[in-house]
């Protein structure tokens, strides 16, 4: 006896929906778990004196350093006996900076100057005002760029704002430039001056592992910019590689081994293996970059590719997991955005709408082929597409950003019924112009809210 072609369908939706049932709970289960771990660590750290006042230990981040830093920083103190209040900038409000002695904060600038998204409302609330802050000591570690005309803007920018409150500091201000190792000894050597109650155990070092460059795809040929690759790095056999979408690889490279860059990941644990996407850079003599040059075309295939895998917190999906996704971004920032859809759709989850901009359709459609899969299979309820090249004469240039003020009214729908906004892509341009939309089609009160509920998350560089 044979099932009928119906019953043999039948069967294979009701398969279908088990699975994506239990993949559900998996996904419920596992965050549920580490939303209790991260109450428990909490909790741990401010248990460590009884009836001590802790020690404050905020942190302002943006793609996740500086809450490491913060987070090792707060270990080594519990370690040594010390009582530590861990959270983000934006959880610290005038009532607790007035009940704090003792502080040390981290703190890193992205752009000019600008703060991280989990320090906006300490910026726009606590350090628009005066407070008497002569009760208070403090540590600042600030995190920078040198690249960038205001270097360590944002950290001092805070340092200012505590000294005029009355703040006195332990120690001058120690400026990290690109996670260079002297600032972080230096940071390490206060700890220990700091905490009066045991020796300081050591800095746990980031432990990087040997991946495998397995395969690598141009992906734009005869694109007016420059050349963007999909690389694609194999895990070593003997350990797990376990990831979130929205996390970040960083990558040693062999003629800058001090300075790991950061790469958005593009895909998800599910695959087996780490996707890049990553866009050829040229220094001024016309030569490749050192880290992009390597991985597009200085590294073989089968080449050892030094490598770990950084939560970035600020970009997962974590409570946005069941919400609609309103996903923005352009040029290689697909690669972050990739990997949310890529996880939706492994989940079955939606509904999504991805707004995305680059140079020419003909030329710079990257993974194309799977967007359009996407919008026919129901993962995308809408793609929208800016390239700004693309234009008759005369005509001005159309980036993503003008795309949301196109669809203004669906935007404002889409967030009334609790959607979550990612930006992913250069900071310069495209996220400063969304961001500019986003305010002036939602309001700010609408914002705020946004920011406060973390319904809205950037990724940008």
């Amino acid at each position: 006896m044979t099932l009928s072609e119906t019953g043999l369908r039948v069967l294979a939706a009701a398969v279908l929906v088990l699975l994506y049932a239990a993949m559900c709970a998996a996904i419920w289960w596992r965050e549920r778990r580490q939303r209790m771990r991260a109450r428990q660590e909490a909790a741990a750290l401010t248990s460590a004196r009884e009836g001590a006042l802790p020690l404050l230990v905020a942190y302002a981040s943006q793609t996740g350093q500086a809450e490491e830093l913060a987070r090792e920083t707060a270990r080594l103190l519990h370690t040594a006996g010390e009582s530590v209040h861990l959270c983000a900038l934006d959880a610290v409000d005038a009532d607790l900076l007035a009940r704090t002695q003792r502080a040390l904060f981290i703190a890193s600038t992205y752009g000019e100057g600008d703060p991280p998204d989990n320090a906006a409302l300490f910026l726009a609330h606590a350090m628009a005002q005066a407070q008497d802050l002569s009760h208070l000591q403090y540590g600042l570690l600030a995190l920078g760029d040198r690249q960038y005309a205001q270097f360590c803007g944002y950290g001092r920018a805070l340092d200012s704002w505590l000294r005029a409150g009355g703040a006195r500091p332990w120690f001058e201000r120690i400026e990290m430039d690109n996670g260079a190792p002297q600032a972080l000894t230096a940071w390490q050597h206060q700890l220990t001056q700091i905490s009066s109650l045991g020796d300081m155990p050591a800095w746990e070092q980031p432990v990087f592992s040997e991946w495998t460059l397995a395969a690598r795809r141009h992906m734009n040929p005869r694109s007016a910019g420059e050349p963007v690759f999909h690389i694609e790095l194999q895990p070593p056999a003997t350990e797990p590689a376990l990831w979130e979408s929205g996390d970040l690889a960083q990558v040693c490279i062999p003629a800058d081994p001090q300075h790991p860059r950061e790469y958005s990941i593009a895909s998800i644990a599910q695959d087996g293996c780490v996707h890049l996407l990553v866009r050829q850079a040229r220094r001024e003599d016309g030569s490749p970059g050192l880290a992009s040059g390597w991985l597009t075309q200085g590294a073989p295939l089968g080449a050892a590719i030094t490598l770990r895998l950084r939560a970035h917190r600020n970009f997962r999906l974590e409570d946005n997991l069941q919400r609609p996704l309103v996903l923005i971004g352009n040029g290689t920032g697909l690669a972050g955005l990739r990997s949310h859809l890529r996880a939706r759709a492994a989940a079955g989850l939606g509904p999504n709408w991805l707004l995305f901009g680059e140079r020419n359709a003909a030329h710079d459609r990257l993974y194309g082929d799977e967007l359009q899969a996407w919008c026919d299979g129901g993962v995308l309820q809408r793609l929208d597409l800016a390239f700004s090249r693309d234009r008759s004469e005369g005509a001005p240039r159309a980036y993503v950003q003008d795309l949301l003020a196109q669809s203004g009214d669906v935007l404002r729908q889409w967030v009334a019924q609790g959607a979550a906004i990612y930006v992913c892509g250069s900071l310069q341009g495209m996220a400063q112009g969304v961001d500019q939309a986003l305010h002036a089609v939602l309001g700010e009160a609408q914002m705020e809210l946004l920011v406060c509920s973390g319904r809205y998350r950037r990724d940008v560089y």
